[in-house]
Formats: C-alpha cells, sequence, structure tokens
C-alpha cells in the first residue's frame, strides 16, 4: 500500500470518528431537551428536612422503647412479655442504628438546629387524631414534658414507676405504656411516610406503620387476658 493511500485512509478514519462523536452529541443534546437523560442523583436531605427530623426524632422515640423492654424483662417472668419486649427491643434497636447510619452518611447533626424542638419538621402533629394528649409538643424545646418529648413517649414518672413494678402489674404497665408508645410511633412513621423524599426511609417509615400496628393489637389482646385495656 502506498503512502498515499494509507494517508488517505488514516484521514477517513479520523474524520468518521469526528463525524460519529458529533452524532452522539446530538443526539443527547436532543434526548436531554426531550427529557430522555438519565435521572439527577437525588439531593442530600438539609437538617431542617423531614427526612433528618424524622431519623433525629425516631433514634430518640425508639430508644425509650428499648428502655422499657429491658426494664419489664427484669421485673416479670411472664415468657410472653419477656418475647415481647425482646422482639421490640431487637427491632427498634436495629432501626435506630439505620436512622443514626443515614444522618453520618449525611452528614447532618444527630440534634435538631438550634430553634427547631421535637417534632418540627411535623409541624401538624399535635392537630391529628393520633396526638390526642400532646397538644403543644411541636416546637417546645426546652420547655418540661417530664421526659415526654415526642407522641406515644413515657414520661419520667412513669418510667420510675416501671421500674418498681413487680408481675402482673407490671406488664399491665409496660402493655399499657408500650401501646401508647406504639401509636405515638405510628402517627409519626406515617408523617415520614407522607413528607420525607428518601425512598429506603420512606419504606422503612410503612414498615414500622405495619409492623407496630400488628404489635398493638397483640398488646391489646394480652391486657385483655390480664383483665385490663389500654389507656386510651
Amino acid at each position: 500500500m502506498s503512502a498515499s493511500v494509507r494517508t488517505r485512509r488514516t484521514r477517513w478514519v479520523a474524520g468518521s470518528a469526528v463525524t460519529l462523536a458529533l452524532l452522539f452529541a446530538g443526539a443527547a443534546t436532543v434526548a436531554s431537551a426531550r427529557g430522555d437523560a438519565a435521572p439527577a442523583q437525588p439531593r442530600t436531605p438539609t437538617s431542617g428536612s423531614a427526612d433528618a427530623g424524622f431519623a433525629r426524632d425516631m433514634a430518640v422515640h425508639h430508644q425509650q422503647a428499648v428502655e422499657m423492654s429491658f426494664i419489664v424483662r427484669d421485673v416479670t417472668r411472664d415468657e410472653e412479655v419477656r418475647r415481647l419486649a425482646y422482639d421490640i427491643a431487637n427491632t427498634q434497636a436495629n432501626q435506630r442504628g439505620m436512622l443514626l447510619g443515614w444522618l453520618d452518611l449525611w452528614e447532618l447533626p444527630k440534634t435538631a438546629p438550634d430553634g427547631q424542638g421535637p417534632m418540627s419538621w411535623m409541624p401538624d402533629a399535635h392537630a391529628g387524631h393520633d396526638m390526642a394528649g400532646m397538644d403543644g409538643m411541636s416546637g417546645t424545646e426546652g420547655m418540661d414534658h417530664d421526659g415526654a418529648l415526642m407522641p406515644g413517649m413515657a414520661t419520667r414518672t412513669e418510667l420510675d414507676a416501671l421500674r418498681e413494678a413487680r408481675g402482673e402489674k407490671a406488664e399491665i404497665l409496660f402493655l399499657q405504656l408500650m401501646t401508647d408508645h406504639h401509636k405515638g410511633g405510628v402517627a409519626m412513621a406515617r408523617g415520614c411516610a407522607e413528607r420525607c423524599a428518601v425512598p429506603a426511609e420512606k419504606r422503612l417509615a410503612e414498615g414500622m406503620v405495619a409492623a407496630q400496628r400488628s404489635e398493638l393489637d397483640l398488646m391489646a389482646d394480652m391486657l385483655t387476658a390480664r383483665g385490663s385495656a389500654p389507656r386510651s
């Protein structure tokens, strides 16, 4: 092959490559204009978002459920109650780890920003049916609620009473306190399912609603078997 032929072939290949590159670039531009481009990556939640607020508040909410479960485990020998307490402690400790892990991943603080109290991400919380008895909870940082900062949380006085109770009295009080706790947790999880933007967090919240509603039915039956009932 002569040098002139090789030169012409090289120019043709180079020219073809440029032409193909221009065609691909043009196609990408058209696709972008038509909305066919790959979807943008989701933004990291901000500190004031529902995603971050739910993660922070539910981590605190879950921690108290774990605490109550360990308390009742030590004051009753009833295997049914101890088994329920173990399941709640194990499940909610794992979920709490996920929520705190997301805050770490998002590089967000585990405490609310200045001026934002518990439940500030869900400003209408106190207006809902499931929030009965929780009026004034939203945006009340610094106010004394005897430790009950969020819907359904037990007060310090109630936790002390649970520690002091024994046998069936402890079982009934635990089931009543945990029933209130679950009702508040379900309302919060529904709030995230409606407001949160991160798909994985929305799925977790929806799973919480289903699981805790099932446990609410179980605890109602356990209270009935002990001649008692939920407090509300």
